[in-house]
């Protein structure tokens, strides 16, 4: 017989260090790490007017950033699938709950992954393939989520829309109610990406419960705002609520339902899962807890007015320029310039403020003859800078900037001397107002 007490004796040889648990981004890949120096120098350098861009707390990066990330998680707290969320179970009824107390409602589902995710759940939850939904047409400022051709909820559901007044850009709620008559919708849902001003929610209620439909707001661009005060609140006129957490509640990127009716609610909670998602994100669940807390404080009242203030401000210095905006001004974080009294379009305009250092984006208008890759308008927004500290003089002065790229790109110019010396200004601004500290 073989003698194997050699084999069972022999020491096992030495494993490598646990590098898996220890090795930095940068020693593991150095591609990825490089590239995410550049974007946090380019955010850093740069003033962010895109309207759905804005930034978390320290504290938020911390939740997204933790070890909850690794839970595994299906279902709602206490009917989960998986053992081991004892904690995630605490935060996700601590982001719940403080949903709730934030916009004054009995249901929330912190749970959708995106802003999309949430109008796909209550969707789901609400109608059947084929059922008829109203809502705003892209060109004057709807979402495609709402029933755009391209999107699933333009190929599962028949969508007709109503508009906005060329003339004014303002929502005409007699033609709304007109097309309610005529086409019987299962289900409304307000709201928009460019559309800057208050929605009349009680009209809108009163038209869908005049055919008996369904009312739905997204409030994604507005939310914070509806939360602080300073923007109607949606309850108890609509059905469902759905928003993003991350435009202007100072969140991560994730979605939220809100509803104040027990039957509606039972719907959408299912509508969520398993209807149209599996597990959820724990990571996010919990950065949303926190910048519900947040958003639950005086200050971030002071930082929603400010927000508002701050788009006013943009409003009346462009306006005082010579520039038409849509609807002639704003309610929200939104300003939404219409270039067609100039020789600009929307692309060149994006593209030559980006290289300024104030990037924004092309933006179809009301009645816009050129195609969504041009477009006619820019769409700005001060959620972001509002987060970083401007206030109104700030603004001002990045609204003398704008305009006078604009300007430089109505002569003729290709507006690199000028974008030259604007980046300079908004760099030497940036610098006054940091976002997070460095090491």
């Amino acid at each position: 017989m073989a003698d194997t007490s050699r084999v069972r004796d022999a020491p096992e040889p030495a494993l490598a260090p646990p590098r898996f648990f220890t090795d930095d981004l940068a020693a593991v890949d150095a591609a990825v790490d490089a590239a995410l120096s550049r974007e946090e120098q380019r955010q850093r350098g740069q003033l962010e007017l895109i309207a759905p861009k804005n930034y978390m707390s320290r504290a938020a990066r911390q939740a997204l950033a933790s070890m909850i990330a690794f839970t595994s998680v299906e279902g709602y707290p206490g009917e989960r699938w998986h053992a081991g969320t004892i904690n995630l179970d605490e935060i996700e009824e601590l982001a719940a709950a403080r949903a709730r107390d934030l916009f004054g409602c009995s249901y929330a589902n912190v749970q959708p992954h995106s802003g999309t995710q949430t109008n796909q759940a209550v969707f789901f939850a609400l109608l059947e393939p084929g059922d008829t939904v109203l809502s705003m047409s892209l060109r004057d400022g709807g979402h495609l989520s709402h029933g755009n051709p391209d999107n699933l909820s333009g190929r599962w559901f028949r969508a007709v829309h109503y508009g906005v007044g060329e003339s004014d850009g303002l929502i005409d709620y007699d033609e709304m109610e007109a097309i309610c008559r005529r086409e019987r919708p299962r289900l409304i849902i307000t709201g928009g990406s460019s559309y800057p001003r208050a929605i009349d929610f009680a009209r809108c209620h009163e038209i869908a419960r005049s055919v008996d439909a369904y009312l739905v707001a997204d409030i994604a661009h507005f939310s914070g705002l509806v939360a602080a005060g300073v923007y109607p609140n949606p309850f108890p006129h609509v059905d469902a609520v759905t928003t993003s957490t991350n435009k202007n509640l100072r969140g991560p990127r994730g979605g939220l339902i809100l509803c104040d009716d027990d039957v509606i609610a039972r719907k959408l909670h299912r509508g969520v899962f398993p209807g149209v998602q599996g597990g959820p994100l724990p990571e996010y669940i919990a950065a949303k807890a926190v910048c519900f807390r947040e958003a639950l404080t005086p200050a971030f009242s002071d930082w929603a007015e400010a927000v508002l203030e701050n788009a006013r401000t943009l409003a009346a210095a462009l306006q005082e320029r010579g520039y038409k905006l849509v609807s002639e001004g704003t309610d929200t974080p939104l300003v939404l310039v219409d270039l067609r009294r100039t020789t600009i379009t929307g692309d060149r305009a994006h593209a030559s403020l980006e290289g300024a250092g104030l990037p924004c984006n092309k933006q179809l208008v009301p009645g816009d003859p050129q195609p969504l890759a041009i477009a006619s308008g820019v769409r700005f927004g001060t959620s972001a800078v509002t987060t970083r500290g401007l206030r109104r003089k700030e603004v001002a002065a990045v609204a003398t900037w704008i305009a006078e790229l604009l300007e430089g790109l109505a002569a003729g110019s290709d507006n690199a001397v000028v974008e030259q010396v604007i980046r300079e200004k908004v760099t030497e601004l940036g610098e006054r107002f940091p976002i997070y500290a460095t090491n």
